[in-house]
């Protein structure tokens, strides 16, 4: 289930050399079609605050001249985008039929053990959050996630294998 947050009420202010990006990206779509630059946008905004918040929507349909409905159809679409603050990494499992067969289910409940958060909750040391996505395309590899925000991708996961990716993430955040 999408959940947005909408409690974020503080006002969102995009830095110059944010925009900037903003302007490089539109200056690449024909005059009037400024709307075509959603989605890098949508992904620069996310990368910049770590989220996609109701204001930062606002702002970015400001930005491109267009209704605010337009960058919300979009944003809740699409599952790259998130509509709520993540941990500073996500673990994304492949959840759909093949990987299932091969213990998928098993690794999401481990997850969640191991960190002690449900699906799409963050843990109180604000690195993790983590949740079943669909197909990662590595049907005969599973089970497999993925870690955004740099996407890197492992496959054939045991709890053990997952207890030693999560310990490498915190060691790597502690540095």
């Amino acid at each position: 289930m999408l959940r947005v947050d909408n409690s974020e009420a503080i006002p969102v202010e995009f830095s110059p050399e944010l925009v900037a990006k903003f302007d490089d990206i539109v200056s690449r779509y024909p005059e009037g079609k400024q709307k075509s630059a959603l989605l890098p946008i949508l992904h620069l905004v996310q990368a910049e605050f770590g989220w996609v918040s109701a204001p930062a929507m606002d702002k970015v349909a400001d930005y491109l001249h267009i209704q605010d409905i337009e960058v919300y159809e979009v944003a809740t679409f699409y599952s790259m985008y998130f509509m709520r603050p993540q941990g500073k990494y996500m673990l994304e499992v492949c959840r759909t039929g093949p990987c299932c067969l091969v213990g998928a289910e098993k690794i999401m409940d481990h997850i969640e053990q191991k960190l002690g958060v449900k699906e799409g909750d963050v843990t109180p040391d604000g690195l993790f959050s983590w949740r079943g996505v669909e197909c990662l395309a590595a049907c005969g590899y599973g089970p497999v996630l993925q870690i955004s925000p740099e996407y890197t991708f492992y496959e054939k996961l045991t709890n053990e294998s997952v207890d030693q990716l999560i310990s490498d993430l915190k060691a790597k955040a502690s540095n």
